[in-house]
């Protein structure tokens, strides 16, 4: 297999910005270009997933992040979307945490199957 092909390109950055790339490579022992390279991948990556949700949903993800995720919950039973059993409820103040998938799963099973 032979090594991928690279195009040289210039770009100018703000010095925070150069700065922050430079720590990043440091921190990650890898080259400034490939910092570079690893967000643009990200963020094509993450621009083609919204793209790929189409623009009604897409509007919803962005409408529903500017609420908390309780005003999304209450809005979602208002509309009959979501139901939460009264009986299990957790508060929403305090978000669940597992430090583990099994830990996560074991709690599940003390759920009431639907």
């Amino acid at each position: 297999m032979s090594a991928p092909k690279y195009a040289r390109i210039a770009i100018t950055l703000p010095p925070d910005d150069l700065a922050a790339a430079d720590r990043l490579a440091a921190a990650h022992d890898r080259s400034r270009s490939w910092i570079v390279a690893e967000a643009l991948r990200q963020y094509v990556a993450r621009s083609d997933s919204l793209a790929a949700l189409g623009a009604s949903r897409h509007a919803q993800v962005v409408r529903d992040l500017q609420h908390t995720a309780e005003a999304r919950i209450r809005d979602a039973e208002q509309r009959e979307v979501l139901s939460v059993d009264p009986e299990h409820a957790v508060s929403l103040e305090t978000p669940l945490r597992f430090a583990s998938y099994d830990e996560f799963a074991a709690w599940r099973r003390t759920l009431p199957s639907r």
